[in-house]
């Protein structure tokens, strides 16, 4: 049976998923961002408090890495809306108005006037069965796992994006290496016929040194300027690179120690260099390489 290939994801992501029935409607909001692990923040209004568990568990079950804030937006349909007269609080207005009017010259307050002030007419919250409270529940971690597909799907689409782009940069950072490979500055012979030119002259200047020692040195400088050790270890970086982006899955850590390491050998490169042409390459390559973090940073 042939195993199916994981999916590389972004990180970033965001999902609505919109909901009702016949007294209330509400609306799921799920947005994801860059993170070095998962951090799961919900956000609920009051009477569905107890859903952040399964807030959290979903987004786990979804999501390896990144941080996700969840929030839940309930509202009571206002065609459903009852209202009640605040018999008392009417009471008093009335009177405060009966005794202004000896000492004020002013019409009569209008009925809608009076309905207007704040808490004669007061909302009425409908008490739900217990069925209807289980019903809605149930639709509202419907609408959650709904959510969560689409904010995956997205995460999905971005991730494939991601990992076309990887491969570009892991494409330039081999051929760049290839280009330091073939360098002339990099071979033994050249950078030995270089350094003896270099002892040949300080030999003819001074007599301080025999030239047994100067050979000695001769071949601890060449030892120090060979760079194949650091393009060998660059090389076996892009195959691990490679093998991780075929393999898919969550990747993002592991690529992002391989950019650590990759830029490890490049900085080194660029030390040990004395030929501009290598120079140039090694700083390429350390371009490229910061290329190629900016978007590992965004893989899950």
């Amino acid at each position: 049976m042939t195993k199916t290939k994981a999916l590389v994801h972004s990180m970033t992501g965001f999902a609505r998923m919109e909901g009702g029935d016949d007294s209330v409607s509400w609306a799921w909001e799920i947005k994801t961002v860059n993170g070095r692990s998962l951090d799961v923040r919900s956000r609920l209004p009051g009477g569905y408090e107890a859903l952040d568990p399964l807030v959290r568990k979903a987004v786990a079950g979804a999501c390896h890495r990144g941080n996700a804030q969840v929030n839940l937006q309930v509202k009571r349909g206002e065609a459903q809306q009852a209202w009640q007269l605040n018999e008392e609080l009417l009471e008093q207005v009335l009177d405060v108005i009966g005794r202004l009017e000896s000492r004020l010259d002013a019409a009569p307050p209008r009925l809608d006037g009076l309905l207007a002030l704040r808490g004669i007419l007061e909302p009425v919250e409908e008490e739900d069965s217990a069925e209807d409270r289980d019903r809605r529940r149930q639709a509202i971690e419907a609408d959650l796992k709904t959510a969560l597909g689409s904010l995956l799907a997205m995460r999905s689409e971005e991730g494939a994006r991601l990992l076309q782009m990887a491969r570009g940069h892991i494409d330039t950072i081999e051929r760049l290496c290839g280009e330091a490979a073939g360098c002339a500055a990099t071979q033994p012979e050249s950078l030995r016929q270089r350094l003896r030119e270099q002892m040949d002259l300080l030999l003819s200047e001074s007599n301080a040194l025999s030239e047994e020692r100067l050979e000695q040195e001769l071949a601890l400088l060449a030892g120090k300027a060979d760079v194949r050790e650091e393009l060998d270890r660059l090389q076996a970086h892009v195959s691990a690179a490679r093998a991780l982006l075929d393999g898919g899955g969550a990747i993002g850590r592991k690529l992002d120690f391989l950019c650590q390491e990759f830029n490890r050998e490049a900085n080194t490169l660029c030390s040990k260099s004395a030929d501009v042409e290598l120079t140039r390459i090694g700083l390429d390559l350390k371009s490229a390489i910061e290329q190629l973090r900016e978007q590992v940073q965004n893989i899950e």
